[in-house]
């Protein structure tokens, strides 16, 4: 546990990749093989779930403590995160012990099980003999939420220093379903895991567009498709099985019913890359359709017939059982459309491209992309094979502009992490009528300098405070980017944005001049 935590305080020290991927490297190096297989799984995103509840933690924590539960809320309104906070009003020894991490993982999955009694003793043993570093991170162990500023492909790229191993390849064998507690990394690179027939290849990502048309060259070399707003997944059918991973190496097979039939209609050895989209009678409906539906566990039948789900196919990856990745893009289209000529069905679909004759004409197919429920255009190497990750060159995405509204900060709240003592979290409201209505909430598009500046604004123009909330002078007016809106009966204003964020601060413009939710609701036709 100690060596994991100097990787990790390390790894937070510095911002330089390289830097990062050699301390990597050392510690892979260095550390016995559970313990690094379990850092692989940590840093990657293999996290176990919480075992111990909030709730059960806050109040544990001040008995440790003996202080009251009101001075643990209020020390956690101010530090904003519950692993630090836990840490800071824990008296700890200098010293603490060096539990295996391995050791602690699994103990942290073995306790779920256990009666309430059994885990505030073993949770008080940890809490009282780790040091104050140890503790910290066991504590975001223990939440679930561990997380640290490392890619996966630093992680990947540092395994391949350490095994003389392409990146890409160990990027593949370290894809899927495999759990640290029974596997090493020495097997899983291997080809331990073979068996496993549920396992995705790594997703190709494109970047955005940022080059002029003309540096791309002749057209005719570029495959034109629309840019569908819905979730990135392959579609896995081998050994008589389906299933359907998410681009976040999420396993979605069972929210995805529809798909069940689909062992039976396309042949083994066939995986196909594509976006999962609810449509119909033809039309595109709104992403947030779809998450009402997949926040369900059990869909009803209604549902079913209200958000149909298909998946747009516009790869292969596999063919026959063999891997096509390598192929020129071109020759796999062509065995994706024979395909699926082949096996006609209304949930797999083929993504169709797009004509035009001259760089020109794709501005106007961008623009209809909203019309169709779409972001935007994906412009595509007819001879590029299907690479790992994000590459530069030859997959561009040329998404829409955003939307773009005035609002007024009514309401902060302070951040998380180093963001705790400022206020970062900000709601937004639109004037309905001669009333302001709250309809938004953004964290993200202000610089340093400005957080520090609107956070100045906040503490001296606080109306009321609402725990860890402040509800402010409706006076400083933002301009709010976002990429789609829909009615909404969950949301008092009835109204729903998609990745609202701050365009910038509007520091010309006066609460009267600030868009209405009419402006809203316009949008929406």
């Amino acid at each position: 546990m100690k060596n994991f935590c100097d990787l990790i305080n390390q790894l937070d020290q510095t911002t330089k990749t390289n830097a990062k991927i050699t301390t990597l490297a050392q510690y892979f190096n260095n550390e016995d093989e559970q313990n690094t297989t379990w850092a692989i799984a940590l840093l990657t995103g293999k996290r176990p779930k919480r075992p111990i509840k909030t709730s059960d933690l806050k109040l544990w924590a001040t008995q440790l403590a003996q202080i009251p539960y009101w001075l643990f809320e209020e020390s956690y309104h101010v530090v904003g995160d519950l692993s630090e906070t836990i840490s800071l009003v824990i008296s700890s020894p200098a010293n603490g012990y060096n539990a295996q991490l391995h050791q602690i993982m699994n103990e942290i999955i073995n306790v779920a099980t256990q009666t309430e009694d059994q885990k505030k003793e073993w949770l008080f043993g940890y809490w009282q003999n780790l040091d104050p570093n140890q503790l910290f991170i066991f504590n975001k162990l223990l939440s679930g939420n561990f997380r640290i500023g490392v890619s996966q492909q630093l992680v990947y790229k540092a395994l391949a220093k350490v095994y003389n191993v392409d990146d890409k390849i160990i990027t593949h064998k370290l894809m899927g379903n495999w759990l640290p507690q029974q596997q090493t990394i020495t097997n899983l690179l291997h080809n331990a895991n073979e068996s496993d027939f549920s396992k995705p290849y790594p997703f190709y990502l494109a970047y955005p567009l940022d080059k002029d048309f003309e540096d791309l060259g002749d057209l005719t070399n570029w495959q034109i498709e629309r840019k569908y707003d819905g979730i990135r997944g392959q579609l896995i059918i081998r050994n008589n099985e389906i299933n359907c991973w998410s681009r976040g190496e999420e396993l979605m097979t069972e929210k995805f019913v529809e798909f069940q039939d689909l062992q039976n209609k396309l042949p083994n050895g066939t995986v196909l890359d594509g976006e999962i989209l609810p449509i119909k009678d033809g039309e595109i409906l709104s992403f947030n359709e779809m998450q009402k539906r997949i926040g369900r566990k059990n869909v009803s039948k209604k549902m079913l017939l209200d958000v149909p789900l298909c998946i747009i196919c516009y790869d292969i990856l596999e063919f026959n059982n063999q891997d096509i990745r390598q192929k020129p893009l071109h020759e796999r289209r062509l065995i994706l459309e024979n395909l699926l000529s082949q096996y006609p069905n209304d949930i797999i679909k083929l993504s169709p491209t797009l004509a035009a004759s001259k760089w020109s004409e794709l501005e106007n197919l961008r623009q209809q992309a909203k019309l169709l429920g779409c972001e935007g255009l994906m412009l595509k190497n007819k001879n590029s094979v299907y690479e790992t990750g994000r590459r530069r060159g030859n997959w561009w995405k040329w998404k829409v502009e955003p939307y773009t509204i005035d609002a007024v900060m009514l309401y902060a709240q302070a951040g998380h992490g180093r963001r705790a003592n400022l206020f970062t979290d900000y709601t937004f409201a639109v004037w309905d009528n001669d009333v302001l209505v709250p309809f938004a909430k953004a964290y993200s598009g202000l610089t340093d300098k400005e957080i520090i500046e609107v956070d100045a604004w906040i503490k001296k123009n606080t109306k009321e405070k609402f725990g860890p909330v402040r509800s402010v002078k409706p006076e400083l007016v933002f301009e709010l980017a976002f990429e789609g809106i829909n009615l909404s009966s969950r949301h008092k204003s009835g109204i729903a944005l998609r990745f609202p964020r701050i365009a910038r601060w509007r520091k010309d413009k006066k609460l009267d001049e600030i868009n209405t939710k009419q402006d809203l609701l316009n949008l929406l036709t």
